[in-house]
């Protein structure tokens, strides 16, 4: 292997359903909402369900979640972005995965190529620090579907940043949380691996392992 391809959201930054875990915690109006949060929370959440039968989409899933999110905050109309910065621009929020942190800097020290390859970067996050952030810039491609217009798992998504790495694709290692992303990824030829957002750790394990890296330090 020659390379790693990331998702953002739940793989290089945590999942917007632990962020949902804080959020409840400082505002105790949202707590019934943020109880439903995918699978890391107390109750069932029917619409994580439905995206995952594909009958909403990832967007249409965090865009529900911020009107009911927002409804109850008093925050009447609030935007997917508006959202998402309430989630992860607060101070002292930590907001990358320490994990995924640590194998991208490994990988950088082994000489091995580094890219991004996300749907909703700019989308969610706009012009803001996340946006923007360090972590994401020193990369040797970044492919946003907020961007190109095209999105995950269209194989074009997928060819853009097999293209921007340089190397072919079966020498690429791929983690996203998203299980169609994964398939996409295989159907691309990459290695693919899926991050249960239950056990994040393991899916970074496993990349470690598909590239030759030790365990992080």
């Amino acid at each position: 292997m020659k390379a790693l391809l990331l998702d953002v959201g739940g793989v290089v930054f945590r999942s917007g359903s632990e962020m949902l875990a804080l959020l409840g915690e400082r505002e105790p109006a949202a707590r019934a909402v943020t109880a439903r949060r995918g699978p890391l929370g107390p109750e069932p959440d029917p619409d994580w369900e439905r995206m995952l039968r594909g009958e909403v989409t990832e967007r249409g899933y965090w865009a529900l979640r911020a009107a009911e999110l927002g409804a109850a905050l008093g925050r009447d109309g609030w935007s997917t972005h508006e959202f998402m910065v309430e989630l992860y621009e607060r101070a002292g929020v930590e907001i990358v995965r320490p994990v995924a942190a640590a194998l991208m800097a490994d990988v950088r020290a082994a000489g091995l190529r580094l890219g991004i390859l996300t749907n909703d970067l700019a989308a969610f996050h706009g012009d803001g620090p996340l946006g923007t952030h360090t972590g994401l810039q020193d990369v040797d491609v970044l492919v946003d579907g907020s961007v190109t217009g095209i999105l995950k798992p269209d194989p074009r998504s997928y060819a853009a940043a097999i293209d921007g790495l340089g190397v072919t694709p079966g020498e690429i290692v791929f983690v996203d949380d998203m299980p169609w992303n994964v398939e996409g990824g295989r159907m691309a030829g990459l290695h693919a691996v899926q991050l249960d957002l239950r056990d994040p750790d393991a899916a970074f394990a496993r990349a470690r392992t598909a590239l030759g890296l030790g365990a992080a330090r």
